[in-house]
């Protein structure tokens, strides 16, 4: 009889992920928005979080915010309430290390086990079970969960103890938002001085400013196509999370900052729900305009 494993958020990241799970384990899900579930075979439902909890000693969350990943663990009518003795709750959202921290100690005094793993690769890397994790866990806990995440991603790596995934990935989404942020200002002054982006592209791609950021914003500008994947909203958020975790740890983080306000002025702008390479177009048409004297 094959283990089961709840999954709590059947959304762009989740649903794929569920339906990979599905192929190794009996995958119960759960998500407020009903729709979800239209179309998603092999996968049964449950009707509440407490129901989940009940038949479950594999939980799996993939949720929007902190807020939201704490309110469904910990809060008044989340899963700790009915956490079976020993179960594990695995939490692929982006998280901040605080809250995961907190997470991780009230479900210890219930007898349960957190890891907190956040993924990197997309909707393309969940739907072909490629996706890069990065694991907070104990020792045990990761040995335990490694099966399953290793059906989900080409990389899982235990950066640390409870927390140090969700500083991975913050890093990572740095590291990102700032490539996109300055990938935009290049591009606009490319095509501002009669350059067509798209080969400059095709001149830088094989040196030393090359990666999968540069690859997917050329092919986002070559087909006009900015529909989520991941949007400009989250990764602003996230890159909120980082000036947050920065604050705390008295890091400064200047670059961060700036990309961030960059991310800002593309919600600003209407392209929120937009495809992160979205502020590219918005950089690129802010680049087209006239100077007025």
């Amino acid at each position: 009889m094959r283990e089961e494993v709840g999954f709590i958020g059947l959304g762009v990241m989740g649903r794929p992920m569920a339906e990979n799970l599905r192929e190794k384990y009996a995958v119960t899900g759960y998500d407020m928005d009903e729709s979800r579930f239209q179309g998603l075979t092999g996968v049964a439902r449950a009707d509440s979080l407490s129901e989940l909890a009940r038949r479950c000693q594999v939980l799996c969350l993939s949720l929007p915010n902190a807020a939201v990943v704490e309110e469904v663990t910990i809060g008044a009518k989340g899963l700790a309430r009915d956490l079976k003795a020993g179960a594990v709750v695995i939490d692929f959202s982006t998280n901040l290390p605080s809250v995961a921290r907190r997470i991780a100690a009230a479900l210890a005094e219930r007898n349960g086990e957190f890891a907190d793993a956040p993924v990197s690769g997309g909707e393309a890397g969940a739907k072909a079970a490629a996706l890069a994790i990065m694991v907070g866990a104990a020792p045990a806990t990761f040995r335990r969960c490694l099966p399953l995440l290793s059906t989900l991603g080409k990389s899982v790596v235990r950066v640390g103890d409870v927390g140090a995934g969700c500083v991975a990935k913050l890093v990572n989404n740095m590291i990102v938002a700032s490539a996109f942020a300055v990938i935009a200002e290049g591009f606009a002054l490319a095509e501002k001085n009669g350059v067509d982006s798209r080969l400059v592209y095709e001149s830088i791609r094989e040196g030393w400013a090359g990666s999968k950021v540069l690859d997917v914003s050329a092919a986002a500008i070559t087909t006009n196509d900015y529909t989520p994947g991941g949007t400009i909203a989250m990764l602003e958020k996230d890159l909120s999370y980082a000036r947050s975790m920065a604050a705390e740890s008295r890091v400064p983080i200047p670059m961060t900052a700036a990309a961030h306000e960059i991310l800002v002025a593309g919600q600003a702008a209407g392209r929120g729900a937009s495809s992160q390479p979205a502020i590219i177009e918005l950089w690129r048409e802010l680049g087209r305009r006239r100077a007025t004297p």
